[in-house]
């Protein structure tokens, strides 16, 4: 879809919400772009339109009784930030949000002066902290597919233990705290089964003296959350199921892209031409066997855009965390023209 028919759709009645919510739209727009696929250059034919957004704060959040951070229209895939949350989550380079500041041109389609101000001081808010918040949304990514490959994939044992590793990572907070206390102990493991349709499945001891309830409540609650959702990605569609383990592995490599873009040259880039063929072709199954689990390429790419993250990362000439007293004097003139429109 070309940017005319875009810019089209902001017309049309199920967008109207962007004239009619005072919060959310109208005047008070300070920009509004693409997101999704069709921001990062991956899309295709049933690719969902996306839209992001930042609005200033009304008088009534800035001087009364208010509260407003965010507004998503589920129908339209569009979600419209105050300015003074996004802020915050800009300052820790939260990857969702600190592509809106990476676009090209062409793909904001609303963007008045006092957003294009926004976008000539968005270098205020990148800092080394790239490393730890892309990083940390890759790992997530990863545990995603690695998820979804050892449900569907693996041989029971195999998958088996992929779970329990799963829960440990899970547990790293409670394994640190209650693994060996003087209250007890607990130790996860996996032996043989009863079951007939299991050879061998995960295991609990665990010796508590004075624990608090709804501590081992929470803790409990933790282990089967990674359980159940296990069990739910053996439900889904197949071919649904291995378009999202594409997008997974698509994703998983475009963040760490982006990240390395931030950390080296001080750039957002969001849109991914020069790496569009290979991301388009991880994403169209091209890295995908027949097992659909994914070929020794596709995590040699991997192990070489991590290390070239962590390079990065420890080269980097961008400061530890973002300059505050630059961000809040930026913050203070803007909220001072959000009062005035």
């Amino acid at each position: 879809m070309e940017e005319k028919d875009f810019r089209a759709l902001l017309d049309t009645k199920e967008y109207e919400f962007l004239k009619t919510k005072s919060q959310a739209g109208g005047d008070r727009i300070m920009l509004l772009g693409l997101g999704g696929s069709y921001a990062y250059g991956t899309n295709c034919g049933t690719s969902d339109i996306d839209f992001r957004g930042i609005t200033l704060n009304l008088p009534s959040d800035l001087l009364g009784l208010t509260e407003f951070e965010q507004y998503e229209d589920l129908h339209t895939d569009t979600v419209v930030y105050s300015f003074n949350k996004i802020v915050k989550l800009l300052l820790e380079c939260n990857p969702n949000t600190i592509e809106i500041l990476g676009l090209d041109e062409e793909q904001y389609l609303i963007l008045p002066p006092l957003g294009r101000e926004l976008l000539e001081n968005r270098s205020m808010f990148l800092s080394k902290r790239a490393a730890k918040s892309f990083g940390g949304y890759a790992s997530a990514q990863l545990r995603r597919l690695q998820n979804a490959i050892a449900r569907d994939s693996m041989p029971q044992r195999e998958r088996e233990q992929h779970i329990l590793n799963s829960v440990n990572h899970a547990l790293e907070d409670f394994q640190r705290r209650y693994d060996r206390f003087e209250q007890g102990s607990i130790r996860l493991y996996i032996g043989p089964s009863e079951k007939p349709d299991l050879e061998t499945e995960i295991f609990v001891d665990a010796a508590y003296r004075h624990l608090p309830l709804r501590e081992y409540e929470t803790m409990c609650s933790i282990m089967y959350k990674v359980v159940k959702d296990y069990d739910k990605i053996g439900k889904r569609n197949k071919k649904k199921d291995d378009n999202h383990l594409n997008k997974h592995a698509m994703h998983l490599l475009r963040l760490f892209m982006m990240a390395i873009d931030i950390l080296e040259r001080g750039e957002i880039r969001t849109k991914r031409v020069k790496e569009q063929e290979l991301l388009l072709k991880i994403r169209n199954g091209g890295f995908q066997k027949e097992d659909k689990t994914f070929a020794p390429e596709f995590y040699d790419l991997l192990a070489d855009y991590e290390k070239r993250l962590n390079q990065a990362a420890r080269d980097s000439a961008l400061p530890d965390s973002p300059d505050m007293k630059r961000v809040e004097e930026f913050v203070e003139y803007v909220n001072r023209k959000a009062l005035e429109v």
